[in-house]
Protein backbone atom coordinates (compact mmCIF):
# COMPACT_ATOMS: atom_id res chain seq x y z
CA UNK A 1 0.00 0.00 0.00
CA UNK A 2 1.29 3.42 -1.17
CA UNK A 3 2.49 5.51 1.93
CA UNK A 4 -0.27 8.31 2.69
CA UNK A 5 0.65 11.99 1.04
CA UNK A 6 1.22 14.11 4.39
CA UNK A 7 -0.69 17.39 4.80
CA UNK A 8 0.01 20.44 5.79
CA UNK A 9 -3.17 22.81 6.80
CA UNK A 10 -2.43 26.81 6.88
CA UNK A 11 -5.37 28.21 8.74
CA UNK A 12 -6.93 26.75 11.81
CA UNK A 13 -9.84 29.19 12.57
CA UNK A 14 -13.05 27.72 10.37
CA UNK A 15 -14.69 24.48 11.02
CA UNK A 16 -13.23 23.01 8.04
CA UNK A 17 -9.80 22.70 9.82
CA UNK A 18 -11.24 20.16 12.28
CA UNK A 19 -13.91 18.80 9.66
CA UNK A 20 -11.38 18.10 7.18
CA UNK A 21 -9.06 16.51 9.98
CA UNK A 22 -10.84 14.07 11.15
CA UNK A 23 -12.23 12.60 7.85
CA UNK A 24 -8.30 12.45 7.25
CA UNK A 25 -6.65 11.33 10.71
CA UNK A 26 -9.62 8.98 12.10
CA UNK A 27 -9.35 5.93 10.13
CA UNK A 28 -12.87 5.12 12.73
CA UNK A 29 -14.64 7.74 11.40
CA UNK A 30 -17.81 6.88 9.02
CA UNK A 31 -16.61 9.21 6.46
CA UNK A 32 -12.96 8.60 6.58
CA UNK A 33 -10.89 9.16 3.55
CA UNK A 34 -7.83 7.19 3.16
CA UNK A 35 -4.67 8.21 1.31
CA UNK A 36 -3.71 11.37 3.60
CA UNK A 37 -2.57 12.33 6.79
CA UNK A 38 -2.91 15.83 8.22
CA UNK A 39 0.85 16.17 10.07
CA UNK A 40 1.26 20.00 10.35
CA UNK A 41 -0.66 23.22 11.11
CA UNK A 42 -0.22 27.14 10.97
CA UNK A 43 -2.77 28.82 13.26
CA UNK A 44 -2.62 31.92 11.56
CA UNK A 45 -6.16 34.21 12.21
CA UNK A 46 -7.10 37.65 12.00
CA UNK A 47 -7.30 39.44 14.86
CA UNK A 48 -9.98 41.89 13.67
CA UNK A 49 -12.50 39.76 12.63
CA UNK A 50 -14.12 38.13 15.71
CA UNK A 51 -15.26 34.93 13.49
CA UNK A 52 -11.25 34.38 13.21
CA UNK A 53 -9.95 35.25 16.65
CA UNK A 54 -12.79 33.54 18.85
CA UNK A 55 -12.38 30.26 17.12
CA UNK A 56 -8.88 29.39 16.36
CA UNK A 57 -7.68 28.86 19.77
CA UNK A 58 -9.80 25.80 19.72
CA UNK A 59 -9.41 24.40 16.50
CA UNK A 60 -5.78 24.30 17.51
CA UNK A 61 -6.07 22.25 20.07
CA UNK A 62 -8.72 20.12 18.69
CA UNK A 63 -6.25 19.13 16.03
CA UNK A 64 -3.26 19.03 18.19
CA UNK A 65 -4.69 17.21 21.10
CA UNK A 66 -7.69 14.94 19.55
CA UNK A 67 -5.83 14.14 15.85
CA UNK A 68 -2.11 14.53 16.75
CA UNK A 69 -1.36 17.24 14.45
CA UNK A 70 2.68 19.11 14.73
CA UNK A 71 1.26 23.22 15.49
CA UNK A 72 3.85 25.39 13.86
CA UNK A 73 4.58 29.09 13.92
CA UNK A 74 4.55 30.14 10.24
CA UNK A 75 3.56 29.10 6.72
CA UNK A 76 7.02 28.76 5.92
CA UNK A 77 7.39 26.00 8.61
CA UNK A 78 4.06 24.40 7.57
CA UNK A 79 5.22 24.05 3.90
CA UNK A 80 8.59 22.13 5.01
CA UNK A 81 8.12 18.21 4.50
CA UNK A 82 4.36 17.96 3.44
CA UNK A 83 3.27 16.57 0.35
CA UNK A 84 0.54 19.33 -0.75
CA UNK A 85 -0.84 21.81 1.61
CA UNK A 86 -4.65 22.77 2.75
CA UNK A 87 -5.11 26.18 2.76
CA UNK A 88 -8.06 27.31 5.16
CA UNK A 89 -7.86 30.43 6.49
CA UNK A 90 -11.26 31.97 6.94
CA UNK A 91 -10.93 35.20 5.34
CA UNK A 92 -9.43 36.43 1.71
CA UNK A 93 -7.12 39.60 2.97
CA UNK A 94 -3.89 36.77 3.63
CA UNK A 95 -4.35 35.03 0.85
CA UNK A 96 -1.91 36.08 -1.73
CA UNK A 97 1.14 36.56 0.58
CA UNK A 98 0.34 32.98 2.23
CA UNK A 99 -0.11 31.62 -2.05
CA UNK A 100 3.32 33.17 -2.51
CA UNK A 101 5.14 31.68 0.27
CA UNK A 102 3.33 28.45 -0.53
CA UNK A 103 4.31 28.35 -4.66
CA UNK A 104 7.35 29.47 -3.17
CA UNK A 105 7.55 26.12 -1.59
CA UNK A 106 6.14 24.23 -4.81
CA UNK A 107 3.29 22.47 -3.23
CA UNK A 108 0.04 21.43 -4.67
CA UNK A 109 -2.48 23.30 -2.84
CA UNK A 110 -6.68 23.66 -2.27
CA UNK A 111 -7.79 27.04 -1.30
CA UNK A 112 -10.49 27.23 0.45
CA UNK A 113 -13.28 30.02 0.36
CA UNK A 114 -12.72 32.54 -0.44
CA UNK A 115 -9.91 32.24 -3.05
CA UNK A 116 -8.99 36.20 -1.86
CA UNK A 117 -10.83 39.58 -0.73
CA UNK A 118 -10.55 40.79 -3.91
CA UNK A 119 -10.59 39.44 -7.75
CA UNK A 120 -7.54 41.38 -8.62
CA UNK A 121 -6.23 39.14 -5.95
CA UNK A 122 -7.69 35.47 -7.10
CA UNK A 123 -6.42 36.69 -10.79
CA UNK A 124 -2.68 37.12 -8.93
CA UNK A 125 -2.62 33.93 -7.55
CA UNK A 126 -3.31 32.22 -10.49
CA UNK A 127 -1.07 33.70 -12.50
CA UNK A 128 1.32 33.00 -10.12
CA UNK A 129 0.61 29.68 -10.11
CA UNK A 130 0.76 28.89 -13.20
CA UNK A 131 3.78 30.70 -14.25
CA UNK A 132 5.27 28.24 -11.69
CA UNK A 133 3.63 25.36 -12.38
CA UNK A 134 2.16 24.62 -9.44
CA UNK A 135 -1.10 22.94 -9.02
CA UNK A 136 -4.01 24.59 -7.38
CA UNK A 137 -7.79 24.79 -7.13
CA UNK A 138 -10.56 26.20 -5.37
CA UNK A 139 -14.44 25.01 -5.25
CA UNK A 140 -17.58 25.06 -2.74
CA UNK A 141 -18.03 21.47 -1.15
CA UNK A 142 -21.80 22.63 -2.77
CA UNK A 143 -20.44 21.56 -6.44
CA UNK A 144 -20.28 17.69 -5.21
CA UNK A 145 -23.51 17.55 -3.19
CA UNK A 146 -25.45 14.46 -4.57
CA UNK A 147 -28.64 17.01 -4.79
CA UNK A 148 -26.44 19.31 -6.76
CA UNK A 149 -25.09 17.08 -8.98
CA UNK A 150 -28.79 15.16 -9.87
CA UNK A 151 -30.02 19.00 -10.95
CA UNK A 152 -26.76 19.88 -13.15
CA UNK A 153 -27.41 16.25 -14.93
CA UNK A 154 -31.32 15.95 -15.03
CA UNK A 155 -30.87 16.66 -18.70
CA UNK A 156 -28.38 16.42 -21.82
CA UNK A 157 -28.88 19.30 -22.93
CA UNK A 158 -28.06 22.52 -21.14
CA UNK A 159 -30.25 24.59 -18.28
CA UNK A 160 -32.66 27.18 -20.16
CA UNK A 161 -32.91 28.77 -16.30
CA UNK A 162 -31.44 28.01 -12.96
CA UNK A 163 -32.35 29.88 -9.69
CA UNK A 164 -29.96 28.90 -6.81
CA UNK A 165 -30.82 30.50 -3.40
CA UNK A 166 -28.66 30.22 -0.27
CA UNK A 167 -26.88 31.76 2.87
CA UNK A 168 -24.89 34.82 1.84
CA UNK A 169 -23.50 36.07 5.62
CA UNK A 170 -21.64 39.14 5.07
CA UNK A 171 -17.52 39.22 6.16
CA UNK A 172 -15.92 42.89 6.59
CA UNK A 173 -13.36 43.85 3.82
CA UNK A 174 -14.64 41.92 1.33
CA UNK A 175 -16.95 41.98 -1.72
CA UNK A 176 -20.65 40.74 0.36
CA UNK A 177 -21.18 37.57 -1.63
CA UNK A 178 -17.14 36.48 -1.67
CA UNK A 179 -17.76 34.19 1.94
CA UNK A 180 -20.84 32.82 2.13
CA UNK A 181 -22.32 33.84 -0.85
CA UNK A 182 -20.17 31.29 -2.81
CA UNK A 183 -21.81 28.26 -1.99
CA UNK A 184 -25.17 29.59 -4.25
CA UNK A 185 -22.90 31.36 -6.59
CA UNK A 186 -21.48 27.69 -7.25
CA UNK A 187 -24.08 25.60 -7.02
CA UNK A 188 -25.70 27.96 -10.24
CA UNK A 189 -22.71 27.80 -12.10
CA UNK A 190 -22.42 23.56 -11.38
CA UNK A 191 -25.44 23.59 -12.68
CA UNK A 192 -25.20 26.41 -15.82
CA UNK A 193 -21.69 25.77 -16.84
CA UNK A 194 -19.48 28.28 -18.10
CA UNK A 195 -20.73 31.26 -20.47
CA UNK A 196 -22.02 34.32 -18.13
CA UNK A 197 -21.64 37.27 -19.68
CA UNK A 198 -23.27 39.99 -18.07
CA UNK A 199 -25.25 40.76 -14.42
CA UNK A 200 -27.63 42.78 -13.17
CA UNK A 201 -28.35 43.22 -9.32
CA UNK A 202 -30.91 44.39 -7.29
CA UNK A 203 -30.40 44.48 -3.47
CA UNK A 204 -32.12 45.09 -0.02
CA UNK A 205 -30.65 44.85 3.30
CA UNK A 206 -32.80 41.14 3.16
CA UNK A 207 -31.38 40.18 -0.05
CA UNK A 208 -29.40 40.25 -2.97
CA UNK A 209 -31.35 39.11 -6.71
CA UNK A 210 -28.23 38.73 -9.00
CA UNK A 211 -29.70 38.31 -12.71
CA UNK A 212 -26.74 36.45 -15.10
CA UNK A 213 -26.34 36.54 -19.01
CA UNK A 214 -25.02 33.73 -20.27
CA UNK A 215 -24.40 33.07 -24.19
CA UNK A 216 -27.13 30.96 -26.14
CA UNK A 217 -29.57 33.13 -24.32
CA UNK A 218 -29.17 31.99 -21.26
CA UNK A 219 -30.25 33.14 -17.47
CA UNK A 220 -29.28 32.26 -14.04
CA UNK A 221 -30.35 33.97 -11.01
CA UNK A 222 -28.70 34.21 -7.09
CA UNK A 223 -31.28 34.76 -5.00
CA UNK A 224 -28.35 35.74 -1.57
CA UNK A 225 -29.88 35.73 1.08
CA UNK A 226 -29.19 38.10 4.41
CA UNK A 227 -31.37 38.25 6.59
CA UNK A 228 -34.48 36.03 7.78
CA UNK A 229 -34.79 32.12 6.95
CA UNK A 230 -31.98 30.52 5.24
CA UNK A 231 -31.78 27.17 3.48
CA UNK A 232 -29.69 26.00 -0.06
CA UNK A 233 -32.12 24.69 -2.80
CA UNK A 234 -31.77 25.27 -6.56
CA UNK A 235 -34.37 25.02 -9.56
CA UNK A 236 -33.74 24.20 -12.88
CA UNK A 237 -35.92 24.69 -16.48
CA UNK A 238 -35.12 22.28 -19.37
CA UNK A 239 -36.75 21.33 -22.57
CA UNK A 240 -38.79 19.20 -20.64
CA UNK A 241 -39.07 19.18 -17.02
CA UNK A 242 -38.88 21.77 -14.04
CA UNK A 243 -35.75 20.23 -11.59
CA UNK A 244 -35.83 21.07 -7.91
CA UNK A 245 -32.77 20.08 -5.85
CA UNK A 246 -33.90 17.29 -3.21
CA UNK A 247 -31.23 16.95 -0.88
CA UNK A 248 -27.94 18.63 0.07
CA UNK A 249 -24.29 16.64 1.16
CA UNK A 250 -21.38 17.43 3.53
CA UNK A 251 -17.27 18.07 2.89
CA UNK A 252 -16.75 14.48 1.90
CA UNK A 253 -17.34 13.97 -1.57
CA UNK A 254 -14.88 17.47 -1.91
CA UNK A 255 -12.20 16.72 0.23
CA UNK A 256 -12.29 13.06 -1.69
CA UNK A 257 -11.38 15.33 -4.98
CA UNK A 258 -9.06 17.10 -2.97
CA UNK A 259 -6.89 13.96 -2.41
CA UNK A 260 -7.70 12.43 -5.58
CA UNK A 261 -6.00 16.34 -6.94
CA UNK A 262 -3.32 15.81 -4.21
CA UNK A 263 -2.04 12.43 -6.10
CA UNK A 264 -2.69 13.44 -9.70
CA UNK A 265 -1.36 17.04 -9.66
CA UNK A 266 -4.77 17.13 -12.02
CA UNK A 267 -7.54 19.93 -11.04
CA UNK A 268 -10.95 19.02 -10.97
CA UNK A 269 -11.69 22.69 -11.64
CA UNK A 270 -10.04 24.99 -14.08
CA UNK A 271 -8.42 28.25 -13.06
CA UNK A 272 -10.47 30.35 -15.42
CA UNK A 273 -13.82 27.86 -14.34
CA UNK A 274 -13.12 29.55 -10.65
CA UNK A 275 -12.29 32.88 -12.01
CA UNK A 276 -15.48 33.20 -13.94
CA UNK A 277 -17.65 32.88 -10.08
CA UNK A 278 -15.46 34.73 -8.88
CA UNK A 279 -16.18 37.89 -11.74
CA UNK A 280 -19.75 37.17 -11.84
CA UNK A 281 -19.04 37.77 -7.57
CA UNK A 282 -17.71 41.28 -8.35
CA UNK A 283 -19.83 42.53 -11.63
CA UNK A 284 -22.67 41.77 -8.95
CA UNK A 285 -20.86 44.24 -5.97
CA UNK A 286 -19.98 46.56 -9.51
CA UNK A 287 -23.97 46.55 -10.38
CA UNK A 288 -25.01 46.94 -6.87
CA UNK A 289 -22.29 50.58 -7.03
CA UNK A 290 -23.69 51.36 -10.27
CA UNK A 291 -27.61 51.21 -8.92
CA UNK A 292 -28.38 48.01 -10.53
CA UNK A 293 -26.91 48.55 -13.99
CA UNK A 294 -25.58 45.59 -15.97
CA UNK A 295 -21.74 44.89 -15.85
CA UNK A 296 -19.97 42.50 -17.91
CA UNK A 297 -17.56 39.77 -16.34
CA UNK A 298 -15.51 41.01 -19.60
CA UNK A 299 -14.96 44.68 -17.88
CA UNK A 300 -14.36 43.07 -13.83
CA UNK A 301 -11.67 40.43 -15.28
CA UNK A 302 -9.79 43.18 -17.44
CA UNK A 303 -9.52 45.57 -14.67
CA UNK A 304 -8.17 43.03 -12.42
CA UNK A 305 -5.29 42.10 -14.82
CA UNK A 306 -6.33 38.24 -15.97
CA UNK A 307 -5.13 37.40 -19.17
CA UNK A 308 -6.67 37.20 -22.75
CA UNK A 309 -7.13 33.27 -21.94
CA UNK A 310 -9.41 33.37 -18.74
CA UNK A 311 -11.38 36.64 -19.84
CA UNK A 312 -15.19 35.91 -20.69
CA UNK A 313 -16.97 37.18 -23.82
CA UNK A 314 -17.70 40.60 -24.49
CA UNK A 315 -20.99 40.70 -23.49
CA UNK A 316 -22.85 41.20 -26.66
CA UNK A 317 -25.51 38.70 -26.84
CA UNK A 318 -26.42 37.37 -30.99
CA UNK A 319 -29.99 37.86 -31.81
CA UNK A 320 -31.80 34.28 -32.43
CA UNK A 321 -34.26 33.98 -35.05
CA UNK A 322 -37.94 34.08 -33.63
CA UNK A 323 -39.24 30.69 -32.77
CA UNK A 324 -43.05 29.65 -33.36
CA UNK A 325 -45.18 29.77 -30.31
CA UNK A 326 -46.31 26.93 -29.00
CA UNK A 327 -50.68 26.09 -29.81
CA UNK A 328 -50.64 23.77 -26.99
CA UNK A 329 -49.92 25.13 -23.39
CA UNK A 330 -50.43 23.91 -20.06
CA UNK A 331 -53.21 25.61 -18.03
CA UNK A 332 -53.15 26.85 -14.53
CA UNK A 333 -54.23 24.03 -12.96
CA UNK A 334 -54.34 21.78 -15.33
CA UNK A 335 -52.44 18.56 -15.04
Amino acid sequence: MAQDLRIGIIGLDTSHSEQFTLRLNDPANPSHIPGARVVVAFPGGSPDIEESKSRVEGFTATVRDKYGVRIVGSVAEACKDVDAILLLSLEGRPRLEQMRQIIAAGKPVFMDKPVAASLRDAVEIYKLATTAQVPVFSASAVRWYPGVLEVANAEKTPARGVISYGPAHVLPHHPDLFFYGIHPTEALFTVMGGGCLSVTRTTTPSASVVVGLWSGNRTGTLHAIHEGAKAYKLIRFGDTQITEQKSEGDYTPMLREIIKFFQTKQAPVSPKQTLEIYAFMEAAEESKRRDGKSVTLREVMVKAGAPEAWLPEDGKIKPEPPKSVPKELPQPGGS
